[in-house]
């Protein structure tokens, strides 16, 4: 069916890119790609944690350079205030990466307290710094007993509000209490090759989006927006 009339008589021409290939750069950055990794428990041998650290070891391997975010000591989302230690250590931290791990346990059906309180306390704008958005993110969840998708889908969502690039891969560990040894270490299984999956995966998409993370999360409805405020200001000031 052939489109007769092509004209857009709502859209401000003034904001309204066509994006072309010549748009994107090539990659720049030389320094390894900085990825943080947050789990979600408190235990003492907590296997999200676990998780976490083995994953850890396979971006070391991969190339990366990582940092993971001891949640021990993170108040309550609102209880203190974003200059408390843990919380402005946090935010230090998602600022630095470029890209992240989100491990969660499930619990009654849906990620922990912990996790959630993490990704709460990283606010969508500081200032004119976004810290998570067009950063790439990996979800994983350990799970108690049979294999759930619940926590992995959950983050999901959180990933796409905080406006991050979530790679198509993810993890979900049945029964994690067998899959780790007495030197807490992972053993071999089909789960800990997903887990080498992911973390590929998530450092080739952090790779080839780091460099032009602005330019594809720039927004024709923010552009508009922005500029409806600059002519608000010129105009206070000429008045």
């Amino acid at each position: 069916m052939e489109i007769k009339d092509l004209s857009l008589p709502n859209l401000d021409e003034n904001q309204f890119n066509v994006t072309t290939s010549e748009d994107l750069v090539a990659p720049k950055s030389t320094h390894k790609p900085r990825i943080l990794l947050l789990y979600g428990s408190l235990r003492k041998r907590s296997f999200s944690k676990l998780v976490i650290e083995e994953s850890a070891r396979l971006l070391v391997k991969m190339g990366a350079e990582v940092r993971i975010f001891d949640p021990q000591g993170l108040p309550l989302p609102d209880a203190e205030d974003p200059t408390h230690p843990k919380v402005a250590e946090l935010r230090d931290l998602v600022i630095w990466s470029e890209g992240q791990v989100w491990c969660s346990p499930e619990r009654h059906g849906s990620m922990t307290g912990i996790m959630k309180a993490q990704i709460d306390w990283i606010p969508l704008s500081m200032g004119a710094v976004r810290p998570t958005q067009g950063k790439t993110l990996a979800v994983m969840q350990v799970c108690g007993g049979s294999q759930s998708f619940n926590v992995v889908n959950q983050l999901r969502v959180l990933g796409r509000w905080m406006r991050m690039v979530t790679i198509p891969n993810q993890s979900s560990v049945a029964k994690a209490f067998l899959e780790f040894d007495d030197n807490d270490r992972m053993k071999p299984s089909g789960y800990y090759n997903r887990i080498v999956d992911v973390m590929e995966e998530l450092v080739k998409f952090t790779l080839l989006t780091r460099d032009n993370s602005d330019f594809l999360v720039d927004r024709y409805s923010e552009r508009v927006e922005s500029a409806e405020q600059l002519m608000q200001r010129v105009n206070q000031k000429e008045g």
